[in-house]
């Protein structure tokens, strides 16, 4: 359900002083304000709480399916001879100049909720990106190897170019 579908219900105390809040209640999001604010402060508030809730809505959605880690374990076998350790992989909606990031470490990978939509060979590719950092934390010569042995890399590093998502360096 997207924001446009909720109802809005605006809930004023005198009580509270900055704090804001809102939360989805059976269709209808609730949101918590102080007293006293200014129509035009009242609505950017609302705008804003209503963003958020739409992130969240939105994140929870795309991590719903296994794709990334069903892509992930495909990968790991047939391009890392299943060594990869992986925590987590998913779907993050604060990424918006990134396409997906990696964190060695952690074994984590994030991939911006920019790419959902794009045409899978294209989030395979980044994918493959992401994982290959998991044994080249930078960009050599190796890591570029092991990224370009996924058949679509050249092809995909085009499309993201052409979305203005990528440069050609």
């Amino acid at each position: 359900m997207k924001n446009k579908d909720l109802s809005i219900e605006v809930i004023r105390s005198h009580k509270r002083k900055k704090t804001i809040q809102a939360k989805v209640v059976d269709d209808k999001l609730h949101v918590y304000l102080p007293a006293g604010l200014s129509k035009k402060r009242e609505s950017e508030l609302i705008e804003m709480m209503m963003a958020k809730v739409e992130k969240k809505r939105l994140k929870k959605e795309l991590n719903g399916d296994d794709y990334l880690k069903t892509r992930f374990n495909e990968f790991n076998r047939k391009h890392f001879n299943g060594e990869l350790e992986l925590t987590s992989i998913k779907y993050v909606t604060n990424q918006n100049t990134r396409n997906g990031s990696c964190t060695p470490v952690k074994g984590t990978i994030r991939i911006s909720h920019r790419l959902a939509d794009m045409p899978k060979w294209v989030l395979d590719y980044l994918i493959m990106h992401e994982m290959a950092h998991l044994l080249y934390p930078d960009h050599s010569k190796r890591f570029w190897d092991k990224v370009n042995e996924y058949k679509y890399t050249e092809r995909a590093r085009g499309f993201l170019i052409c979305k203005g998502m990528e440069t050609a360096d």
